[in-house]
């Protein structure tokens, strides 16, 4: 194994790291904390959880052209997670956001440090998500591998 391929399976690796973290931190706070999921937040598990299957059985695999997809999830599932984030910290978009569901999607569970939400960390870990993948991609494409 070359030093490009090893760089694409650490960089696979870590990507499904961080889907795995944060697939279980949303089931910690649903199901361990009892907090309930507004819909927005079903959304952004939606396009979260199916990242651990597939990162991880690419990692095993070793099949770097994942990546787009990956990418592709982690981007809609970050728009959200920013769209959700501003309804909860811009007052302009509280008041004009229409009804979310049995839960309201303005609601704020955790609060760490006055901006840290549960919106913000899945927004992070998408956009960990989409840089790696975007690594893998140019990485990928510039070693000529498979």
């Amino acid at each position: 194994m070359n030093g490009i391929e090893k760089k694409l399976e650490n960089f696979l690796i870590v990507a499904w790291g961080v889907s795995l973290i944060a697939t279980l931190g949303s089931l910690y706070f649903s199901e361990v904390l009892k907090f309930i999921p507004c819909d927005l937040c079903w959304f952004q598990r939606i396009f979260m959880y199916p990242q651990v299957i597939l990162l991880g059985l690419a990692a095993i695999r070793k099949e770097y052209g994942v990546a787009r997809y990956s990418l592709a999830l982690s981007v809609v599932g970050g728009t959200i997670s920013f769209y959700h984030y501003f309804i909860q910290k811009i007052p302009f978009f509280q008041t004009h956001v229409p009804l979310c569901g049995r839960i309201p999607c303005t609601s704020d569970y955790l609060n760490w440090l006055g901006f840290i939400t549960i919106p913000l960390l899945a927004l992070t870990a998408f956009i960990i998500i989409s840089t790696l993948s975007l690594l893998i991609i140019r990485t990928w494409k510039e070693g000529n591998i498979r």
